[in-house]
């Protein structure tokens, strides 16, 4: 069983609310988290057990805007500093754990993230794992940046998991924000998508990608020439038929989880 522990850090934009999550043996590597658009770290639970068992310790933190964090309420003005926030955590780990192998892992907008902070910091990482990942091409950004008023039209929770008490519960958590894009953040956005490909490929650092093939809020046909840009000479690639966004809430989450875990125990195993 996973035992968690909340504790705060100064990001580029004021105090970060992270979390580390840990075991009763000793860990044999770190695996980061980078979060999505919109939500916190407190969803990520279950992913957070999955990878204790496997030998972890894990640490995430909300970013800036969002979550428990400082900040004005999902409003990202430069990702680069938002690497940054997320370099500061990875420093925590590596002087609680100095001999330790680090591996990252980015879900949907915290795709943006790790597939940036690995070209910053690549070199320094054991493995990476992208989620889902707004990289590439993400059709939703230029939509709409193109309008006048960017609408306050509520997710459709439905695209998140087949499972519809995922939808329930992510629509009645008040740490998610349930508003509208702020334009600052969607020009950021298209920003760090340009930034990323125009960036180096990861080289010879392991990439996983994971993706639902009926992903209706990052599409996976978006996401595949910004995995063929980033990828290296150390590439895996799992689809799943039928699953939606949230890989690690879905009904075959299970086979997901078992996945990504066999995938950090090759890579750090074999270091």
């Amino acid at each position: 069983m996973a035992e968690s522990r909340e504790w705060t850090y100064d990001g580029t934009q004021g105090k970060l609310a992270a979390r580390t999550w840990s075991g009763p043996d000793q860990p044999t590597h770190v695996v980061v988290i980078a979060h999505g658009y919109g939500e916190h770290i407190g969803r990520y639970e279950r992913l957070a057990g999955a990878l204790v068992q496997n030998g972890a310790v894990v640490y995430a933190v909300d970013h800036a805007g969002h979550g428990k964090s400082e900040g004005e309420p999902v409003v990202v003005r430069d990702f680069e500093d938002i690497v940054s926030d997320l370099h500061l955590l990875d420093e925590t780990a590596r002087r609680v754990h100095p001999d330790l192998p680090v591996v990252l892992l980015g879900h949907s907008m915290g795709g943006l993230i790790a597939a940036r902070y690995a070209q910053r910091y690549g070199h320094t990482l054991a493995a990476l794992i992208l989620s889902s990942p707004v990289i590439g091409r993400w059709d939703a950004v230029s939509q709409l940046l193109a309008l006048d008023e960017i609408p306050d039209v509520p997710l459709d929770v439905t695209t998140l998991s087949r499972d519809p008490a995922v939808g329930q519960t992510y629509a009645a958590d008040p740490l998610v924000w349930h508003g509208p894009f702020k334009r600052t953040t969607l020009e950021a956005l298209q920003r760090g998508l340009e930034t990323i490909a125009r960036g180096p490929s990861v080289g010879d650092l392991p990439l996983m990608w994971i993706h639902g093939e009926d992903d209706q809020l990052v599409p996976i046909d978006g996401s595949r020439p910004g995995i063929e840009h980033l990828r290296g000479s150390r590439f895996a690639e799992r689809t799943y038929p039928q699953a939606r966004h949230e890989l690690f809430n879905e009904l075959n989450a299970d086979d997901v989880l078992r996945d990504v875990t066999e995938f950090i125990h090759a890579q750090v195993t074999t270091r």
